[in-house]
């Protein structure tokens, strides 16, 4: 499948008809250090719809993959297409169990061991917060989106998007904003050159409280809950 976008696009832009899309994304009210310090702009996605576009056909066949390794999932922000099979492949020596019970899909992996893989297929557009219903330092997003145009921005903010013209919706995400302020950043965009350079996009993270997570019975987790180690012939 992403080899024919790729002709597709080649295609396109050898006729003229397909339009390169940049810009840069600041983030501000931060209390992360590595955002009010370093400067790190990274993982906000940036999507573009088609305006009056007929419903999307759901592919079928893509995959993505959100690795577990060093109790850590990677990425942390993972953008894909409705219809795409996530892979969550288990790298770490032990088990884990990925889960979400929050807005979008619902989903349980179970309980799985080292070297062993688990897929999910997202077929409903919406924003996806993952954990790991062991440990719960755990965190991921997967952001479902109805659209094959979409990137996210690198560490100085700077993202680019090859699209056909036409006109589009503009949309932003970030899990650090409320939807209100992203809903704000919407704006329409006509691709009919070559370049398109959208103007500074700026996110507040003001408002944002980061607060724990039940694991996927409800439950708070033990005070431990991150040294634990379920090991291979152990049981839940």
């Amino acid at each position: 499948m992403i080899w024919r976008l790729v002709i597709c696009f080649e295609i396109l832009a050898a006729c003229g008809l397909a339009g390169n899309i940049s810009g840069t994304v600041k983030l501000r009210d931060s209390k992360l250090a590595s955002v009010s310090s370093h400067k790190d702009y990274s993982d906000v996605v940036i999507s573009l719809h088609l305006v009056d576009a007929p419903p999307l056909t759901i592919p079928a066949g893509q995959h993505a993959q959100m690795l577990q390794k060093n109790k850590t999932f990677t990425p942390h922000v993972l953008p894909v297409e409705t219809g795409t099979i996530v892979n969550f492949p288990n790298a770490d020596p032990i088990f884990h169990n990925a889960f979400s019970s929050f807005n979008g899909q619902v989903f349980d992996v179970g309980l799985y061991p080292p070297g062993t893989d688990r897929p999910v297929r997202f077929n409903r557009p919406g924003a996806v917060r993952v954990f790991c219903n062991i440990h719960p330092s755990m965190s991921a997003i997967i952001l479902v989106l109805n659209t094959p145009y979409f990137t996210k921005t690198g560490r100085d903010g700077t993202f680019q998007l090859k699209v056909p013209e036409g006109t589009y919706e503009l949309h932003v995400f970030h899990e650090r904003a409320t939807s209100e302020r992203l809903e704000a950043l919407t704006q329409r965009i006509v691709v009919r050159d070559e370049k398109v350079r959208v103007p500074e996009i700026v996110i507040s993270e003001a408002g944002y409280v980061p607060g724990p997570h039940k694991n996927k019975y409800g439950h708070d987790y033990p005070p431990d809950a991150d040294t634990q180690t379920y090991l291979p012939g152990t049981r839940n």
